[in-house]
């Protein structure tokens, strides 16, 4: 595969959301807008009963943010509108009122441990290992805390990013909380999403709402608090610091 893309497909009444971004999976805004579009738009398909988000390649999951658009950001306001991004996302996921199971195939960095997050129940491989990087090129990870804490708590959350250059392993995320189960294989992990996700759209829909409403009290703020770390987010990548970390990354 070399061409980026984002689509949603529907089989047995589970819609798969799926990206793609070589090499690595990094989102630009607009992959991160058409994600959001998607998201809302399954969620009010009544021939969907249950989302899946996964990422295409055999490799990693999500590395983040696109290094090209955080180098390219000139203002607070472009640098708040791409973190926007990945809040918008979340707050998709998070609003959506059909279950969402995450399938992650490999390496979650930055953004992509708050995409993870922010599913309702996260399956994984056993090369999933994640990395919050974003103090190591000055910045933070603002925007996707909530959905990180919300999973593993603020413990784990301050070692997660504090330790920023470090990769934890995917038993680490699974005793935390973020990986509810693992798998040995790509092949294992499509077999347990597949079974778990047609399972659940068995169940009375009207039941699994109610549910994840349950699952999402208390949450109802983040449409603002996200925007608000986003514009913490969009100041700092203008410092020298993250510039000049940024082009080492290049």
């Amino acid at each position: 595969m070399s061409a980026s893309y984002v689509h949603l497909t529907v089989e047995n009444k589970v819609g798969y959301i799926e990206f793609y971004n070589p090499p690595h999976n990094a989102l630009p805004a607009s992959q991160l807008a058409k994600l959001t579009e998607l998201i809302d738009t399954a969620g009010s398909d009544p021939s969907i009963a249950v989302l899946v988000l996964k990422s295409g390649g055999d490799r990693t999951f999500c590395a983040g943010a696109s290094f090209d658009e955080l180098m390219a950001i000139s203002n607070p306001q472009e640098g708040t509108a791409f973190f926007e991004g990945f809040a918008n996302v979340i707050n998709a996921l998070r609003s959506c009122p059909k279950i969402t199971i995450g399938r992650v195939q490999g390496k979650a960095v930055g953004g992509g441990v708050g995409l993870a997050a922010a599913t309702d129940y996260c399956m994984a491989t056993t090369h999933s290992e994640l990395k919050l990087s974003e103090l190591t090129i000055g910045i933070g990870p603002f925007v996707i805390e909530p959905a990180i804490s919300r999973k593993i708590g603020s413990n784990a959350m301050s070692q997660l990013s504090l330790e920023a250059t470090r990769f934890f392993s995917p038993q680490w995320a699974q005793e935390k909380g973020l990986f509810m189960k693992l798998c040995s294989s790509i092949e294992s992990l499509d077999s347990e999403v597949k079974q778990l996700a047609e399972q659940l759209c068995n169940y009375n829909p009207e039941a699994l709402e109610k549910l994840k409403q349950i699952f999402w009290e208390g949450t109802e703020h983040w449409s603002e608090l996200l925007k608000k770390r986003a514009s913490i987010s969009g100041h700092l990548v203008l410092s020298e610091l993250t510039k000049t970390q940024l082009k080492k990354y290049k």
